[in-house]
């Protein structure tokens, strides 16, 4: 028997169910920001992702799908979506257009990763960009917008982590205290620990090993080494979410590895997904457009949203969740009472509600499915029935039966 490849899985009712209402909750919040879909490939030049993503990185060196077409040139499945959001902005001239471009998406990603709990090797993430403006109202306002999406959904108890990793300024006098200080300690650090303090230490700091982090904790804090201009821009960024009463935490060991990411990162939290917690990351990248040839400069800030750990973890919350009542189980009684239902059931179904109309069984078996089928009511229609221009109407949680025409069946739906 041929079964799914290692790290996929197929998503079936009533799991489904759930996917659609986060997702379908998800797009009323964009709506309410002024946030319009971009739809990107799911595969892109390799290249694209060596310079968005970092050619250090363990996505770009470990986990990427990489594969080489009839032409030779070098293509990958994404393994994440800023880097094609930002290459279609450049490519489409996106950056003349005025204001703020505000972009969001949903759709599977791909990376080649150990499966666990919540990580799987193709997932699925919910992102927004906001691009064209440094000011720290947007920051605000992204974070907002990402809080806003998670509470709609249904999650509670997660927790907003905030940090500033500073800028071209003040960022190299940090790294230069860090690696100073890595190289007195890489040693009693984890092996991808010690590879990172030497290609890029600051994704030493965001190493998930329990047994380094009272090392982490030990080494330099950024917001020690923020000059005057990353300083406030970070306190409005605060006072913004104060405004708004939304609540967060510094964390100044919260970081993102590459050169043009830039004063605020942030994180959202859940413990239900255990060691990996996070369900969301973004953060400001204003050098990202340049670093993939835009002669524009056009500073940004996104995040995207973890939707498989997002559903797992409300389905761990509410059991059943996504299983979705059926209006109405029918159960014609033979091939006359079929022809005289069908046009019924359409009439039904294009008023809005959900039927099943079962076409070959017995009474007794279709009361079980139409129980199984979780129906609010069963409509029986047999020879009596056609003969006298009714139906009975079972209430499947009571058990109680009634006759009824078409406008009282209408009404009682």
């Amino acid at each position: 028997m041929i079964r799914a490849v290692k790290g996929t899985r197929d998503i079936l009712p009533p799991s489904s169910g759930v996917w659609n209402d986060v997702e379908r909750r998800a797009r009323d919040v964009f709506r309410a920001y002024n946030y319009h879909e971009i739809r990107t490939p799911i595969f892109e030049e390799t290249l694209l992702f060596a310079r968005g993503v970092g050619e250090e990185t363990d996505i770009v060196t470990k986990e990427m799908y990489t594969f080489e077409d009839k032409d030779g040139s070098s293509l990958t499945l994404r393994p994440e979506c800023t880097a094609s959001v930002i290459r279609a902005y450049i490519e489409h001239r996106l950056d003349q257009q005025p204001g703020t471009m505000k972009l969001y998406y949903m759709g599977p990603m791909f990376r080649r990763e150990r499966p666990q709990k919540g990580r799987y090797r193709q997932f699925y993430q919910i992102g927004a960009e906001a691009i064209g403006s440094e000011s720290p109202a947007v920051d605000a306002e992204v974070i907002e917008l990402a809080v806003e999406i998670l509470s709609r959904a249904g999650l509670a108890g997660f927790r907003l982590l905030i940090n500033s990793v500073g800028c071209s300024e003040c960022r190299p006098k940090f790294l230069a205290a860090l690696r100073e200080e890595l190289r007195k300690v890489s040693s009693s650090l984890c092996v991808d620990c010690r590879r990172r303090a030497e290609t890029n230490p600051l994704r030493v700091l965001d190493c998930k090993v329990e047994a380094d982090q009272p090392v982490i904790e030990s080494l330099p804090s950024i917001l020690d080494y923020l000059c005057a201009a990353c300083r406030e821009h970070f306190e409005t960024v605060r006072g913004y979410l104060q405004d708004r009463e939304i609540a967060f935490e510094v964390r100044p060991r919260l970081v993102r590895g590459l050169d043009y990411y830039m004063r605020t990162t942030f994180e959202i939290t859940h413990g239900a997904l255990g060691a990996q917690n996070s369900v969301l990351g973004g953060g400001r990248y204003d050098g990202l457009a340049e670093a993939l040839g835009s002669k524009v400069h056009s500073p940004g800030i996104g995040f995207s949203i973890g939707e498989d750990r997002l559903v797992l973890t409300l389905e761990e919350k509410t059991p059943g969740a996504g299983a979705r009542a059926l209006d109405l189980f029918v159960v014609p009684l033979g091939g006359a009472a079929f022809r005289k239902i069908a046009p019924l059931a359409r009439r039904l179904r294009l008023s809005g509600k959900s039927v099943e109309v079962v076409a070959d069984a017995r009474l007794k078996r279709a009361l079980e499915l139409a129980n199984k089928a979780g129906a609010r009511f069963a409509l029986i229609v047999g020879d009596d029935e056609i003969a006298a221009g009714t139906f009975q109407l079972k209430d499947m949680a009571s058990g109680g039966q009634q006759t009824v025409n078409e406008s009282e069946l209408f009404e009682r739906l």
